[in-house]
């Protein structure tokens, strides 16, 4: 399979690829670049936005532009007229924290989790922006709240807290978005990195991008066994979404930061965005209702 180089931005911690199926567009961001960017494969154009904070998450949204996750809360863009709308920072309180990873589900609702910025143990969290835009904590004691997918029928919810080693397996209410019933179902062996940011595809497995782990793999989460794993040209591996108009392309984000410099010689694209050409289709990346 081959993996192909899109954007050589040399990033150093590009995350969160989410593809717009109304404009055919990839969104994703460079959290430590406080950059957003905005790729289109007709063109191979990838536009950037420069913010003032550090940038965790990104998403479409179906009133057009997106909604951002931001170091200090939850904001839309608006492209046409390049304006922010802050909607609300629910750890205002919190100095060091900062967002990472975030995703919408399949009801349109927001999700996206926080860290401490030098990753001490313990002192996020994960909540939902709902689409009345109440903001609703889901989770605590997060130390990096990382990949969420949710399975084909929208009976379950996958959530990655990377220093665990485990993906875990909630019951989700699509009406409600309530979550219960947690179950570790996939833990990573010694020596494959770190799980990172992840996605599904539609026969239920999942994708997960492996931090110091030079790679991505496709896991059964009913067996948690691993069915497949693919190199990519960088040692920390940071998310991966599906994209195309058959959903059949696996955009995957990578970082130089935290590489060493033996590898970044190895790998001198690190950093950058890369395409594989899959022979299954991925989920759609879902939007913002709100």
């Amino acid at each position: 399979m081959t993996v192909e180089l899109i954007v050589d931005s040399q990033s150093e911690l590009a995350e969160g690829p989410s593809w717009d199926e109304k404009d055919n567009k990839l969104y994703w961001v460079d959290i430590v670049g406080k950059k957003f960017y905005r790729y289109d494969p007709l063109t191979g154009i990838n536009t950037a936005v420069q913010s003032d904070q550090l940038v965790g998450a990104i998403a479409p949204r179906n009133n057009g532009g997106v909604i951002l996750a931001l170091q200090n809360g939850f904001y839309f863009y608006d492209y046409e007229h390049q304006q922010y709308e802050k909607i609300h920072n629910p750890e205002s309180h919190i100095e060091h924290n900062r967002f990472n990873d975030g995703k919408c589900d399949p009801a349109g609702r927001f999700w996206a989790g926080t860290m401490d910025g030098k990753g001490a143990n313990g002192k996020g969290s994960l909540y939902v922006l709902h689409k009345d835009l109440k903001v609703e904590k889901k989770l605590e004691n997060v130390t990096i709240s990382n990949g969420m997918a949710w399975s084909p029928d929208y009976s379950k919810m996958y959530y990655i807290d990377t220093p665990t080693q485990q993906v875990v397996s909630f019951d989700y209410s699509l009406q409600t978005g309530h979550i219960d019933n947690p179950q570790v179902v996939i833990t990573f062996p010694e020596g494959a990195g770190s799980p990172d940011g992840m996605t599904i595809d539609q026969d239920g497995m999942l994708w997960i991008a492996h931090w110091s782990g030079y790679g991505i793999s496709r896991y059964n989460p009913t067996s948690g066994k691993q069915i497949e794993f693919i190199s990519i040209p960088s040692a920390n591996v940071t998310s991966c979404s599906f994209g195309g108009e058959n959903l059949d392309q696996l955009y995957v984000t990578t970082a130089r930061i935290g590489t060493s410099q033996e590898d970044l010689e190895k790998y001198p694209h690190a950093g950058g965005l890369f395409r594989l050409k899959m022979n299954i289709k991925g989920s759609k990346t879902f939007q913002f209702n709100g």
